[in-house]
């Protein structure tokens, strides 16, 4: 439905200009709002009634990953809760192998979290042999770091007993040498994904486009794409598939790989509803699975996880965001990587005007000396991070974490307070729970701190729901080149959603039950439940 002109009356509207901004009406003309205010003064007798429901500006995912989602669609989802046992693991590809027809067709899955098995075992190509033994077998683990695959894959790759370790990752093996399936960290999952045939082009077009859908029911009009060259041509992909039906905007953020450095961009490609937005470096692990790069040791251990690009990457890809006019992201999650983020650039001119110039990725511990070091740097910085991680992989959390590093650990209030530019995000699939990417289950775990088990991580740390649901709109607008979007403000985008309950007035242990009724986008309602 699509109309020049719509008022929409009698609702309870969260404009997004602050903590405390609600109107009660507001209009959109040719997709853009052009009035926010007071029902009483609307004389429009064919206004839409909302019927007192709750209204968000269209919410924004700073961090997720649609590209990889599309390169993956064929791998079936084995995320907790449903997945919290090897055998159920083993089951569900079990079942999912019997649709995957051809003789060298893959069977793929993705999501499983080994922290919540039984003793916290990792599978191994021992267990996946037993679904598969002539045909290969991969599956990601929750962060998208790590995977495992069956012994015919570590065939296919050609990876022995001899083979080395990449750099930053490594080949896990037996008490004889020999490969065990676990393959920990990005290089080598690549050399083991890297035999795995591609869907082909028009059926990345369509993933996107229904992974676009799957966004719009949840209320998210916007997203930015943290790895988008997990595909082929992401820029040129994307914008297929707006042609062929995806409403929503897209900032695309390509990885930095030094052995293929990225074409320059032009004008274009920084413009329009698809666009470049940016670059991506991953400097370390992940803390679920002890690979974050950690200035101390892992508990009960000597490890200090993996640091996994040296410092003349990380500049280089920094040279090309500021000589393309786009953001440097870093992934950093271990404190000594996010330590090193700092020195690299606290001291170098920011290149962008109004948004960061570098973007750190996660940001598990942040210090009240780290965030004062931000905002004291020359350089701009911004952080998009998340509370869905502690919620959904506290197993893991609870046994990386020392006891003195809690409190810094996601201190979502902390950096609401300190740093402007600050966004909630999901990191789906990266993330150890099915349906991460659904808002309001990021917005309860912020406001109550508490983990899927019930488990107190942090209290000190809680926000409130509109401090919240700002870190999803207004102020995670403030992060990215994602202009328009992120508040009802006259100028800006009529991109909304309607909520089937008032999320600023259920009781804090109902926030993830509540719903997106419908979702607008530049005053077009493309989603109803």
């Amino acid at each position: 439905m699509t109309v020049g002109a719509l008022t929409f009356i009698n609702g309870r509207v969260f404009t997004g200009a602050s903590e405390t901004a609600f109107a009660s009406a507001f209009r959109i003309v040719d997709g853009l709002v052009d009035w926010v205010g007071d029902a009483a003064d609307v004389v429009e007798s064919d206004a839409v009634d909302l019927g007192g429901r709750t209204v968000l500006p269209g919410l924004l995912d700073s961090h997720t990953h649609p590209a990889l989602l599309a390169g993956t669609a064929a791998a079936v989802e084995c995320f907790p809760p449903a997945i919290t046992r090897i055998d159920e693991l083993v089951e569900t590809l079990g079942r999912h192998a019997a649709t995957v027809s051809g003789p060298d067709a893959w069977v793929l899955g993705r999501g499983f979290d080994d922290t919540k098995f039984p003793g916290g075992r990792m599978p191994t190509a021992s267990d996946l042999d037993r679904i598969e033994t002539d045909r290969p077998v991969l599956v990601w683990r929750c962060d998208a770091h790590s995977a495992v695959c069956n012994t015919r894959a570590l065939e296919i790759a050609g990876i022995t007993a001899s083979t080395p370790d990449p750099d930053g990752a490594r080949f896990e093996r037996d008490v004889d040498g020999r490969p065990n399936g676990v393959l920990t960290e990005i290089a080598a999952v690549e050399a083991v994904a890297a035999f795995i045939p591609a869907p082909s082009r028009d059926e990345q077009i369509d993933a996107i486009v229904i992974i676009g859908e799957e966004l719009s029911s949840r209320g998210i009009v916007a997203v930015c794409d943290l790895l988008s060259s997990r595909i082929d041509r992401p820029l040129e992909t994307f914008r297929a598939a707006a042609a062929r039906g995806l409403r929503t905007r897209v900032a695309l953020y390509p990885g930095w790989d030094p052995a293929e450095p990225l074409a320059d961009l032009v004008a274009d490609d920084r413009e329009g509803q698809v666009r470049i937005a940016g670059v991506k470096v991953v400097l370390d692990g992940a803390y679920s699975n002890r690979t974050a790069w950690v200035h101390e040791a892992y508990p009960d251990s000597c490890d200090h996880g993996l640091r996994l690009v040296d410092d003349a990457d990380v500049l280089a890809a920094g040279d090309w965001a500021r000589r393309n006019g786009v953001q440097l992201a870093v992934h950093a999650m271990g404190d000594r990587a996010l330590d090193r983020v700092v020195e690299l650039f606290e001291e170098q001119e920011p290149w962008l005007d109004g948004i960061p110039s570098v973007r750190i990725e996660h940001a598990t511990i942040v210090s009240d000396a780290y965030l004062a070091r931000l905002r004291s740097a020359r350089m701009a910085f911004g952080i998009a991070t998340h509370t869905v991680f502690f919620f959904a992989e506290y197993d893991g959390y609870e046994k990386a974490l020392r006891v003195e590093q809690v409190p810094d650990a996601y201190p979502i209030a902390r950096l609401y307070a300190g740093l402007e530019a600050l966004a909630l995000s999901s990191d789906r699939p990266a993330t150890a729970w099915s349906g991460a990417d659904d808002v309001m289950l990021s917005v309860e775990a912020a406001v109550r701190r508490r983990t899927y088990d019930g488990a107190e991580f942090g209290a000190e740390a809680a926000i409130t729901v509109p401090q919240a649901l700002l870190l999803y709109t207004s102020r995670a607008a403030l992060l990215s080149p994602l202009s328009g979007v992120g508040s009802l403000t006259p100028g800006l985008d009529g991109s909304f959603a309607v909520l089937d309950r008032d999320v600023f007035s259920v009781p804090a242990d109902e926030i993830a039950a509540v719903r997106v009724a419908e979702t607008w986008i530049r005053g077009e309602r493309v989603f109803v439940r």
